[in-house]
């Protein structure tokens, strides 16, 4: 009991420090657009390649910008690693009551984490890609015609937009846990992915197509 009990305090603690930092990568995002659009020529500005920290040389070595202090720079690389972090309207909109066919959860309480499948007209939402992944590869405990599949979408983890499955970015395995522990954590862009990689240890980055029923069930400790 006590093993449970510091599991779900654990759970806890991971997501609202996962939800802090996301807010401070907006916020940064969010400083960083105000800063380039008063202080740098956006035309000279690199492209969204590399960590931060290989972003903040790279925008000294550019001159794009006026002498910007360490705290400045950081804000400039994170916006434009991330853009200006303010697209939330494109978001999924999961109802309240919608419950995740995998695991049970309301996946209305984890917004930044909700996925969606929708076939024959129905539609299921989940609170994170890996139980997406159970419920889309494991035809065995879930029984329908895949090829009826008619839209995907999982959610941007740094922006929290709605982007389709198959053409985002899976960070696998860091150190940031979701509502289910460890994820699959989607970007839309492979920069966003690489730069999210390199600040919480991920494993790899992988496409939709490259997730295989091993590295799912690896998340949750099983091996096949």
């Amino acid at each position: 009991m006590k093993k449970i009990i510091f599991i779900a305090l654990w759970s806890i603690v991971s997501l609202f420090a996962d939800q802090g930092s996301s807010i401070k990568v907006m916020e940064l995002a969010q400083k960083g657009e105000r800063i380039a659009k008063v202080m740098c020529d956006t035309d000279k500005l690199p492209k969204a390649t590399g960590t931060i920290e290989e972003l903040m040389l790279k925008i000294k070595d550019s001159k794009a910008c006026a002498n910007l202090s360490k705290s400045k720079l950081e804000a400039v690389a994170y916006f434009i690693s991330n853009g200006s972090m303010k697209s939330h309207h494109d978001h999924m909109d999961v109802p309240d009551n919608a419950k995740c066919p995998v695991c049970g959860m309301f996946v209305s309480k984890y917004p930044k984490w909700a996925a969606m499948i929708k076939h024959d007209g129905k539609v299921y939402y989940f609170d994170g890609v890996k139980d997406m992944m159970k419920y889309y590869i494991f035809d065995g405990d879930f029984p329908y015609d895949r090829t009826h599949i008619s839209k995907m979408i999982v959610s941007d983890y740094y922006t929290i937009e709605a982007i389709p499955a198959k053409e985002a970015f899976y960070v696998l395995d860091a150190d940031v846990f979701g509502p289910m522990g460890h994820e699959l954590i989607p970007f839309k862009s492979v920069e966003s992915a690489k730069t999210f990689m390199a600040e919480h240890n991920g494993k790899s980055i992988v496409k939709f197509d490259e997730i295989t029923d091993k590295m799912v069930m690896a998340l949750d400790g099983i091996e096949q």
